[in-house]
């Protein structure tokens, strides 16, 4: 679980998973100004009250992609919430230990996310925004998901593969090899399946690399359901809110994802980045020779990705946005592209630093989000083990 939570084919989700509606996204200062996305769910089908929960781990300071892939779209989502809706953002800790992590680092890395999820606009008096490790029913539901679980279920999983990859800055999955292999993120699809469940969520927003785990969480529930009968089935069976399907690619390798781990700093643009460094990240960004800027993204995948930036942070088509440099130079180009990221993370960025100095601050609402989780979860948890016999 990276941003986390990220095909459930079969599934209608709640936003559209085109690169258009990826691209309706603005952020002004701590609100967000878009155009509405719709569910595409019809209305006679749709969940009421919906359980929304998602999740993201507190490792690095978060990146472009991060605000743009998923932190922006918690936000429309809690914008666009019905009243009684229930929303649950966790900084789930437990995930972040199936790497390697300094300590000193990662609990400072806690504070940080907390800070970065208050300051792009999550309202911890909506939202339950809380530290997935400070509520133990996770890893309780998690042991017991664990004994129902087939090991061929977990073996299908490819996602272990490539965050062991990206943790060792490799081109591929093919790098990586199963000795490298803990039995932590072996089994984190488990982990990632209780963290949904115990609040009997009902939709979780999930970009493409995770719809595979969501999956399994469906199955898990299913199986549960079914070997476990009471009145009435205890797990809903979540579905997936596509966040985006226009991934932010690296400013220096628009073959890969905007990344943490990657080794080149000015591959990826940080939320603490300042206009200057903004700049001149941008102004670095591989493109090519060709004279115009077109969106291509097979053969010209630098300039696309500049364009998907731009059009992200404007609220536009991204056709439309090419059609306005067809004839310009790249130097004006990434001049526009520099100045709309700006205007996009200059408010967040300025609230981030502010937040995160107030320490005090940041531990109470951190205290209070971790009571209202465990408060939603014990009935889970009381009804789990009523019905597995540990009564």
């Amino acid at each position: 679980m990276s941003s986390v939570y990220h095909h459930l084919s079969r599934t209608p989700s709640l936003l559209s998973s085109t690169c258009r509606a990826a691209h309706s996204t603005r952020i002004i200062a701590r609100g967000v100004s878009s155009t509405r996305i719709a569910s595409s769910e019809p209305q006679e089908a749709r969940v009421r009250p919906r359980v929304v929960f998602s999740g993201i781990q507190p490792t690095g300071t978060p990146h472009l992609g991060n605000l743009l892939g998923a932190l922006l779209n918690w936000v429309k989502l809690q914008r666009d919430a019905a009243p009684d809706d229930q929303l649950i953002y966790s900084i789930v800790g437990w995930h972040a230990l199936t790497l390697p992590q300094d300590p000193k680092a990662l609990s400072a890395s806690r504070r940080d996310m907390l800070a970065v999820l208050l300051a792009v606009g999550l309202d911890p008096k909506r939202s339950v925004i809380f530290h997935q490790d400070e509520n133990p029913h996770h890893a309780e539901l998690a042991w017991i998901l664990n004994c129902i679980t087939p090991m061929g279920k977990l073996r299908r999983m490819t996602t272990w593969k490539s965050r062991l990859a990206a943790s060792r800055n490799a081109r591929d999955d093919s790098e990586v090899d199963e000795s490298l292999l803990n039995v932590g993120l072996f089994t984190y699809p488990v982990l990632q399946a209780a963290d949904i469940l115990a609040y009997r969520a009902t939709h979780v927003p999930v970009g493409e690399d995770q719809q595979q785990h969501i999956e399994l969480c469906r199955d898990l529930a299913e199986g549960f359901n079914r070997t476990f009968k009471g009145k009435k089935p205890l797990f809903p069976l979540p579905q997936h809110v596509i966040t985006s399907s226009c991934r932010v690619l690296s400013l220096k390798d628009p073959s890969s994802k905007m990344s943490k781990s990657s080794p080149d700093l000015n591959s990826r643009i940080l939320l603490t980045d300042g206009t200057s460094k903004v700049r001149s990240k941008i102004k670095g960004a591989v493109t090519d020779s060709t004279l115009g800027v077109t969106y291509d993204p097979e053969a010209r995948p630098g300039a696309a990705n500049l364009l998907s930036i731009l059009a992200a942070c404007t609220g536009e088509d991204v056709e439309t946005v090419a059609s306005r440099y067809a004839d310009k130079g790249h130097g004006e180009f990434k001049a526009d592209v520099a100045d709309a990221v700006e205007e996009l993370i200059k408010g967040p960025r300025a609230e981030f630093e502010r937040l995160r100095g107030e320490t005090a601050y940041l531990a109470s609402i951190a205290e209070e989000g971790a009571a209202k989780a465990r408060e939603l979860s014990a009935s889970t948890l009381r009804e789990v083990r009523t019905r597995i016999g540990l009564v």
